[in-house]
């Protein structure tokens, strides 16, 4: 919860009006946030991860890829935790504008938890259906949030991210289905009771960042358009925010303080959170588990 300190700590980098709109409904756009430098860093970085990705045949650990995948022809739907897989990655995290822009919003002290790449690859790249981020990472406050960077334009037919404004103060849904498996989506009877109505979808320029926090529904639409859609997601929060449950998508840099200090107290919000099933024995990935191709665990 937002507390009286963090509101008047000036802000480092966005604007009073764009902190009060992110307390307020839970999400964020920042267009053309991200220098052409960095892109350029982090699309050289994205090609080396679609090369390695050639000679798998299954997806693994690292990579997840759609069913279609060929050496050829190779369709990525995620690389986990990019952060260890190539060191601009991880600078990036660590070193630009992010870190500095998560402190306006959570406080100065703010910690790393994880990342990762998601393709939404051109023809096809499967649809994210409606959930919150926090059941699947249940932490003992909400201050956890997800910066999203586009690295080249996103139109609408590329399926930018879908927030419901607001949504963030309202209930968290229970993500496990009727059979008592975990789905990672809101049933089809609980996403029937959002008022879509208000969604507000986020497309922006090479360069554009959104930010949405744990608790915000949000969705997006299967990219059928001719352009792929990579969007490099990178989770920040408090550094009072803690983790209740193992990290679906484990990283060497998760709980590294990336401003401030550490916190040697840790805050709960005494708000509930769905507990997942344990991932400490593996994870395949949102979009297996979302279109049902594979268990929780591996």
């Amino acid at each position: 919860m937002l507390t009286d300190e963090i509101r008047r700590t000036p802000a480092k980098v966005l604007t009073e009006e764009q902190r009060e709109s992110y307390w307020a409904n839970g999400y964020l756009l920042l267009e053309r946030l991200i220098p052409e430098e960095w892109l350029e860093r982090l699309r050289a970085a994205t090609d080396e991860m679609v090369e390695r990705s050639r000679s798998l045949t299954a997806s693994d650990r690292v990579f997840d890829l759609e069913p279609d995948h060929t050496a050829d022809a190779p369709r990525l739907r995620r690389v986990t935790s990019p952060v260890d897989q190539h060191p601009d990655y991880w600078a990036y995290a660590r070193d630009a504008v992010l870190a500095d822009v998560a402190a306006d919003l959570v406080g100065p002290d703010v910690a790393f938890h994880h990342s990762k790449l998601n393709f939404k690859w051109a023809r096809g790249g499967a649809e994210v259906k409606w959930h919150q981020d926090i059941q699947y990472w249940p932490h003992t406050n909400y201050t956890p949030l997800t910066f999203g960077t586009y690295l080249y334009d996103c139109g609408m037919e590329q399926g930018p991210l879908g927030v419901l404004p607001g949504s963030h103060d309202g209930p968290l849904h229970d993500l496990y289905g009727d059979d008592g498996a975990w789905a990672g989506a809101l049933s089809s009877r609980d996403a029937a009771g959002l008022d879509t109505d208000r969604t507000v979808y986020l497309p922006g320029p090479a360069g554009s960042v959104t930010i949405h926090n744990c608790r915000t529904a949000h969705h997006s639409a299967a990219n059928d358009s001719p352009i792929g859609r990579p969007l490099l997601l990178n989770v920040y929060k408090a550094a009072d925010a803690f983790p209740y449950t193992a990290n679906p998508l484990p990283s060497s840099h998760a709980e590294e303080v990336v401003r401030g200090e550490r916190a040697r107290w840790a805050h709960h919000d005494p708000r509930p959170c769905l507990i997942p099933p344990d991932w400490s024995g593996g994870y395949t990935s949102l979009f297996a588990l979302q279109q049902n191709e594979a268990p929780a665990s591996m």
